[in-house]
């Protein structure tokens, strides 16, 4: 006997309340703290791509929390990261963002203990050594590091299991025929939004605010027009099993090929996409707590988020194209569009954190199609829980 549509496919949505992570948790101090040790600084974090470190002695500093790393290409062509501190006395190494060493050494601005790229102490100009002292014994404070498809993750834990590839969410969209290493940057935005990290994921894991938050996304999606992320969402789903139109099935509306202001693509469509993959109009990869990356028939939009406090979270967007799209095609179009949408999630995202600090809300509710912010919240107590 063949199953029933509704065995086959179940519905995704919740069938009882589920309460909300406690709305301490979105600003209290401690709680900010607990979300860096048992979740930051134990995470596989997204810190740039290869690219952006594609010369010999190119570095960039990245800071999480308290915790401050430098990453770097060492004069092999391996990529290497350390914590940005002197074994002597704790000084900072290098003081700017990002840039190009001057030699084949880590210097100390302080008091010029040198190390090699490899982050090994070779130089301490102290007259005499102590008795006893030995440089081997005195090497950077390495930091575990993992390239995935041309981006680069770092691992602040002391014992890492696992790589960056490994860490994706298992639910996520196979990104495998996008051409991820190839692509160059068109643009970046960067920005602070006053919401705590966990604010911005959770308005990520559903779409109910999309009719209300999200208009010209809602035209350009139909089911997010309707308050879903998918088919399965809707308790009523088999009723239009059958039906593929996008406000049903999904994808983009008749016509649209891309997320642009248009719809229209802007620039040469990956030739290795599947007709699922083009019709679906958008696939999503998430690595918790740190990025998503979305692709497109024509580009691939990544974003980026590190906590700043419990009511502050960086984003940075970059969109990434073919490098023969950006030397023929005008992106303004993509760009707009998606920074539009970004701009309207953080927004809503900051209306968000500033009722939370109401002393009579100790927790919300969640409805039935915020499935995903349940197995979201059910990933931070599952991260407490084993810190």
């Amino acid at each position: 006997m063949q199953p029933s549509p509704s065995e086959r496919d179940p519905y995704n949505g919740l069938t009882q309340a589920k309460p909300t992570l406690p709305s301490s948790a979105y600003w209290d101090a401690g709680a900010y703290q607990r979300d860096l040790d048992a979740i930051w600084y134990k995470s596989w974090l997204l810190v740039c791509r290869e690219a952006d470190l594609a010369q010999p002695l190119a570095f960039r500093t990245f800071r999480v929390g308290t915790q401050e790393v430098v990453v770097l290409r060492d004069d092999t062509g391996e990529l290497r990261a350390f914590h940005n501190t002197c074994r002597h006395r704790g000084s900072q190494l290098c003081q700017e963002s990002e840039g190009r060493l001057k030699a084949r050494l880590i210097t100390c601005p302080y008091h010029a203990w040198s190390y090699s790229l490899r982050g090994d102490l070779v130089r301490v100009p102290s007259k005499s050594l102590p008795d006893g002292f030995d440089k081997a014994g005195h090497p950077l404070y390495r930091v575990a590091l993992s390239v995935w498809r041309g981006f680069v993750f770092i691992n602040l834990a002391e014992s890492v299991d696992g790589t960056a590839a490994s860490s994706f969410d298992p639910a996520s969209g196979n990104l495998g025929n996008w051409p991820l290493e190839t692509l160059v940057s068109g643009h970046v935005l960067r920005k602070v939004m006053n919401c705590n990290w966990k604010i911005f994921w959770e308005n990520f894991n559903e779409c109910l605010h999309c009719p209300g938050v999200h208009k010209d996304l809602s035209r350009l999606v139909p089911i997010y027009g309707r308050g879903l992320m998918s088919r399965h969402d809707d308790p009523d789903w088999v009723r239009h099993a059958d039906n593929d139109a996008p406000e049903f099935s999904g994808g983009l509306r008749a016509g649209a090929e891309t997320w642009s202001r248009d719809g229209h693509v802007h620039g040469p469509v990956f030739s290795g996409l599947t007709p699922a993959e083009r019709a679906a109009g958008q696939t999503y990869a998430t690595n918790l707590p740190s990025m998503f990356i979305v692709g497109h028939v024509d580009y691939v939009r990544t974003v980026r988020l590190t906590p700043l406090g419990p009511e502050q979270t960086e984003l940075t967007a970059e969109w990434l194209f073919a490098p023969e799209a950006l030397a023929q095609t005008d992106i303004d179009n993509v760009v707009a569009f998606g920074t539009q949408v970004l701009e309207e999630d953080a927004a809503i995202c900051e209306v968000n954190q500033k009722g939370l600090r109401s002393m009579r809300h100790h927790a919300g509710v969640l409805m039935p199609e915020e499935y995903d912010l349940h197995r979201f919240h059910n990933w931070v107590r599952e991260r407490h829980a084993t810190s």
